[in-house]
C-alpha cells in the first residue's frame, strides 16, 4: 500500500488523539461540495438542522446518507480516505461506520458543544478515525478544537445533541467538564484549514467548535468515520445512539457487518 503520511503525523495522531492532514483531498472539494449542496436540497429524516437564539444563518447536520448520493459515494469507494485512515489507525482493514454532513451558514450562533463521538455510537472499537475535510477556509478562531491525548482518559461523557440537550438523560456518565470556562487547564489544539484538508481524530477524542460568526462565510465540512478490524455492534437498552442505525438486527457483541457498513480496504 501507498504511504501517504509522515511517521510525525501518524505519531501526532496515536499521541495527541487528533492532527492535520494538508491538501490530502483538494482534488474532492467541488465533488463534495455538490454532494452537500444536493443532501441539503434533500435531507434525511434524521436530519437535524439548529439556529441560534438571535436568528442568523442555519447549523445543518445530517448522515448516513452516502447510499443517496453518488458525490459521497466516490469520495468514500475512490479517494485515498481509507488508505489514510490504515495508517492512522495501523489497521489491517478498513471498514465505513458513517459519513456526518456538518454547515454552519453564515452568522450561525450555534457552536459544536464539547464533546467525544465514542457515546453516541452503537459500535466497540480499539480501531477508529474520523477525517474531517472542510469544504471551506476555516480561521484559527472558529475551527475545530480538541484536547490533546483526551482519548487515552479511559473516560465516556453523557452525549448531547448540538442543541445541549442530553441525547440520553440517564445514561449513567458523567457530564463532560467545563473546557469553555477553565481552556488553561487543557492542552488545547486546533488547526486553520483551507479546502482539501483535513483533520483527523480518535473517537475517543474530546472536541468542539465556536459558533460561526462571520456575517459572510460559511462553513461546509463532510466526515468520514471509519472503523479497523474487529469492531463489534453495541447495543444497551433504553438508550439511544446516533446515528440510530435502526433496521440495522446485529445483536450486542456481534461483529459489525452488514450493507450498512462496507469494507473500504483489506
Amino acid at each position: 500500500m501507498i504511504r501517504h503520511l509522515s511517521d510525525e503525523t501518524v505519531a501526532e495522531y496515536r499521541d495527541k488523539g487528533a492532527t492535520v492532514l494538508r491538501g490530502v483531498f483538494t482534488d474532492w472539494v467541488e465533488t463534495l461540495r455538490n454532494g452537500i449542496d444536493a443532501n441539503m436540497s434533500d435531507p434525511a429524516p434524521n436530519a437535524r438542522i439548529y439556529k441560534g437564539e438571535d436568528g442568523g444563518g442555519r447549523f445543518f447536520v445530517d448522515y448516513c446518507n452516502w447510499a443517496r448520493f453518488s458525490d459521497y459515494r466516490d469520495f468514500i469507494f475512490e479517494s485515498k480516505a481509507a488508505e489514510i485512515g490504515a495508517e492512522l489507525m495501523d489497521a489491517e482493514s478498513v471498514q465505513l461506520f458513517h459519513e456526518h454532513v456538518l454547515v454552519k451558514e453564515a452568522a450561525t450562533g450555534v457552536p459544536t458543544p464539547w464533546h467525544q463521538d465514542a457515546p453516541y455510537y452503537c459500535v466497540d472499537a480499539a480501531k477508529t478515525v474520523s477525517i474531517w475535510v472542510p469544504l471551506d477556509e476555516v480561521p484559527r478562531e472558529t475551527t475545530l478544537e480538541f484536547i490533546s491525548g483526551s482519548h487515552k482518559w479511559d473516560k465516556f461523557y453523557r452525549p448531547q445533541r448540538f442543541n445541549a440537550e442530553p441525547l440520553n438523560a440517564n445514561d449513567g456518565l458523567e457530564e463532560i467538564p467545563d473546557i469553555d470556562g477553565n481552556r488553561g487547564d487543557y492542552d488545547i489544539v486546533g488547526w486553520a484549514l483551507e479546502p482539501g484538508d483535513a483533520v483527523a481524530f480518535d473517537y475517543r477524542t474530546i472536541h468542539g467548535a465556536p459558533a460561526n460568526t462571520s456575517a459572510t462565510r460559511q462553513r461546509r465540512a463532510f466526515s468520514l468515520r471509519l472503523l479497523g478490524e474487529r469492531a463489534t455492534f453495541r447495543r444497551s437498552e433504553g438508550i439511544v445512539t446516533s446515528p440510530p442505525f435502526p433496521d440495522v438486527t446485529l445483536a450486542h457483541g456481534e461483529p459489525l457487518a452488514g450493507d450498512e457498513f462496507p469494507v473500504l480496504l483489506g
